[in-house]
């Protein structure tokens, strides 16, 4: 494992399974009533630039389950958000904690925080990849189909951090993964380039819904305008008319194929109330997960191995 979790485009194939192999022993283990006390004395800062309700209570529960404490620091409420210079909080709270998560705007942000500190920096999200909530997504889809291997992952929607992370987490996972988004709203160029080497030739990108899901084995898709575009609702919601989960789009998809959302969802936007709920327990199944994918990654980064 590297020091870091910055982004999923830092970790191999194996990291990969060793994360989703720790969540599943620790959600074995909570389930069964079974407390590990590895974090006793150890804190982790949460840097929130972006608000959440996932991300800080999953977080928070998981510290305090693995025996540890989370300190909650909003951009109004500290320093770095009265323009203190990254590497100077970095360095700050090097000091204090015993790791650091950032949900943010920039990845240059994250990337920087990292460069100055010793802990350990978890990426809870960034306007770039989402890796926390895709690591949840593969630990669902492996908890529901068995493998990930062979499978096809397809997103629907905006090529947006989730695009990003799904695209880079499904391929290194041996899955076929597929996007449908419009013409200008494509994921970023370094994930195309990524996709674009892949030797199995597993990734395509295409402009209609309904050409992506044939023969899907999961599909996966996020609000129109994510947290920082509401102005351009307007618009987005004019560009993705036609890009939505429903009835007809999963009659193409193979048999038992699943449905995946990060949350919030907009039932008659992105998706339909129908298939949200006819899919609720998968899409709840991976809410839950974060908790679990998260408190995994703490685990082998902040040292709950060597407790």
């Amino acid at each position: 494992m590297t020091k870091d979790l910055l982004k999923l485009l830092d970790l191999s194939q194996e990291d990969i399974v060793k994360i989703l192999n720790t969540a599943d022993q620790l959600k074995y283990e909570q389930k069964h009533g079974i407390h590990r006390d590895c974090f006793k004395g150890k804190t982790l800062a949460m840097i929130f630039e972006k608000n959440s309700t996932r991300t800080r209570v999953s977080f928070e529960a998981g510290m305090f389950q693995l025996g540890g404490h989370a300190l909650f620091l909003s951009g109004k409420e500290s320093q770095i958000g009265r323009g203190e210079p990254i590497e100077d909080t970095a360095r700050v709270l090097d000091r204090y904690c015993d790791g650091i998560m950032i949900r943010t705007f920039g990845q240059d942000e994250v990337e920087e925080l990292a460069r100055y500190t010793t802990i350990p920096v978890i990426n809870g999200l960034t306007d770039f990849c989402h890796p926390c909530q895709v690591l949840a997504d593969l630990l669902t889809i492996r908890e529901h189909k068995a493998v990930l291997e062979g499978l096809k992952l397809c997103y629907i929607g905006d090529g947006n951090n989730m695009a990003n992370s799904l695209i880079v987490g499904g391929l290194k996972m041996g899955m076929t993964v597929s996007i449908a988004c419009p013409q200008g709203y494509d994921p970023d160029p370094r994930v195309l380039e990524f996709a674009k080497s892949d030797p199995a030739h597993r990734f395509e990108l295409f402009r209609t819904p309904q050409e992506a899901a044939v023969g899907a084995d999961v599909v996966v898709t996020d609000v129109w305008a994510s947290m920082g575009q509401e102005q351009e609702r307007a618009e987005r919601q004019k560009a993705f008319a036609g890009y939505q989960v429903n009835s007809e789009l999963m009659s193409l998809t193979n048999p038992g194929c699943m449905v995946q959302h990060c949350l919030p969802a907009h039932r008659g936007e992105e998706i339909t109330a129908e298939v949200f709920e006819s899919h609720a327990s998968e899409i709840f199944d991976e809410a839950e997960n974060r908790l679990h994918a998260q408190k995994a990654v703490m685990y082998l980064l902040m040292g709950g191995e060597q407790a």
